[in-house]
């Protein structure tokens, strides 16, 4: 692409408008994630008898569960994440496409 098209891609008010939205979006999740996985590290840290329970009469702790709730957790929001980029992100960005090589 020439500096030409890029300028155009960076002056269309959807270019900014996609850019705001996916970072804020990303930025959400990114906290849910982080804290979820902080409150786990400092329940570990300061009340390791929470998660150090077992469940029932076997060997299992309150914890590995809980971890299992924590990974699928990251991948349910790594799945919303794509389900919104593969569709919102991705029509934003193939409108600036056509409006960049429409203006050629």
């Amino acid at each position: 692409m020439s500096q030409n098209i890029y300028d155009r891609v960076r002056a269309n008010p959807k270019f900014t408008e996609l850019v705001q939205k996916r970072s804020s979006f990303a930025w959400k999740l990114t906290i849910i994630m982080l804290v979820v996985y902080y409150a786990f590290i400092l329940v570990i840290a300061f009340s390791p008898a929470t998660f150090g329970q077992t469940i029932g009469s076997g060997v299992t702790t309150v914890g590995i569960p809980v971890g299992f709730g924590i990974i699928i957790l990251s991948f349910i929001l790594t799945g919303v994440y794509i389900q919104r980029a593969n569709g919102e992100f991705d029509e934003l960005n193939n409108q600036i496409k056509e409006e960049a090589r429409s203006a050629e």
